[in-house]
């Protein structure tokens, strides 16, 4: 043999023949098949265990944490039944408080107050009578027809004596300083021939900022 012939190249491979039934075949694709499947269920076996186990032990918990709140609430109640008597008359104190705040909505200091009318009087000049009209807590005040008069929440009437011609504006400048005060109407001056003493009428408006709120909620003392 020449050497041309003996680096000749052969290709192809040797002839082979598979003489395995088809249905060999078949049945070995089908077990490889069937343990896939089986992989896959025992797959999803455990996971569906896992989460029943799962929700189970949520569900537990829950029902641990619902009766301990359970609990906690009988014990809270039972407790307040000890203090049912103090919330009692905690109740009565604060319906007492809200009627003293109503029934002294509109009350005013008024020795107090007159005390203050009484300093404003001239040098000589003293008060003689005096007439309160002044709001309540179940009606509303009647309020002044003629334009350009302030509100008011009561009147005071009051007549005054000297021995001299008193000095009515000033004593009006005087008048204005007191709390609350909105307007005073000097009346007529008249002389008594037999007393020689002159007389002079004032009607005098306040408004709310004179009530003493005593029960006011908040209010500083």
């Amino acid at each position: 043999m020449s050497k041309t012939q003996k680096d000749e190249l052969v290709l192809g491979r040797e002839p082979r023949v598979d003489l395995l039934p088809p249905e060999v075949l078949a049945f070995r694709q089908g077990r490889s098949t069937r343990r896939a499947l089986g992989f896959g269920v025992a797959a999803v076996l455990v996971l569906t265990l896992g989460a029943i186990g799962g929700s189970s032990f949520l569900a537990m918990s829950a029902n641990q944490d619902l009766m301990a709140a359970q609990n906690e609430t009988t014990d809270l109640l039972t407790q307040q039944q000890k203090y049912i008597d103090v919330r009692k008359v905690q109740d009565q104190v604060k319906v007492v408080q809200a009627a003293q705040e109503v029934g002294a909505s509109t009350e005013i200091d008024w020795r107090d107050y007159l005390t203050k009318v009484q300093q404003t009087l001239p040098p000589q000049v003293s008060l003689q009578t005096i007439t309160v009209d002044s709001a309540s807590p179940l009606a509303t005040y009647a309020q002044a027809t003629a334009p350009l008069q302030g509100s008011r929440i009561a009147t005071l009437s009051f007549t005054a004596q000297s021995p001299t011609l008193p000095q009515v504006p000033s004593w009006l400048d005087s008048l204005a300083g007191l709390p609350g005060f909105v307007d005073a109407v000097p009346g007529s001056v008249t002389l008594d021939q037999q007393t020689n003493l002159y007389t002079v009428n004032i009607v005098m408006h306040i408004n709310q900022d004179a009530y003493s709120k005593r029960f006011e909620t908040g209010k500083k003392k």
